[in-house]
């Protein structure tokens, strides 16, 4: 059952053997399918949401190691993979979504340099569900959250994270 690129429902996602429920869910959480493997046992799921909430429970749930993996496993927003096209599908999408292959050499600047400042301050990369955000408004989320303690900002990347996921199942499972 490869879905990549595919949509397929809820109830075949229920029906389907273990590892192809993994094989399906494997890149909802950035190159981490131990999430997908964890859920793999709970189902049936009563809805999209159930499977997004179980998920984001695996992660809240997951020692600190895994968790930072799980962080340090997301590109940076435009950034060198971004250039380079090593982006897994849905980050290619979701980044071309929100115009950030349309940075004009001035925002391009400007949002490695915070990028940068980003991750050398917390060591690991900026993370924002992009959907419904414009250039301007990632640069403007990227610069107000720069300042914040590691704590806050690794709470927060994990809280993005979970919105990515939940947003990729929706592209998936519908929602």
């Amino acid at each position: 059952m490869s879905t990549t690129g595919h949509r397929m429902n809820l109830d075949a996602l229920n029906a389907a053997a273990p590892r192809d429920v993994v094989a399906a869910l494997g890149g909802i959480y950035e190159h981490s399918s131990w999430v997908a493997e964890a859920v793999a046992s709970g189902r049936p799921f009563a809805s999209v949401d159930a499977l997004a909430e179980a998920m984001a429970q695996v992660v809240a749930q997951a020692e600190a190691d895994a968790q930072m993996a799980l962080i340090r496993a997301h590109p940076q927003l435009a950034g060198r993979a971004a250039i380079a096209g090593e982006l897994t599908e849905s980050s290619t999408r979701e980044q071309r979504g929100a115009g950030l292959d349309q940075c004009t050499p001035e925002e391009f600047v400007r949002l490695t340099r915070l990028n940068d400042a980003y991750e050398a301050k917390f060591g690991f990369p900026f993370i924002l569900a992009v959907k419904g955000h414009t250039r301007d408004s990632i640069l403007a989320n990227l610069a107000a959250r720069l300042p914040n303690e590691t704590d806050d900002e690794r709470a927060e990347a994990l809280r993005q994270i979970d919105r990515i996921a939940r947003f990729r199942l929706e592209a998936l499972l519908g929602g």
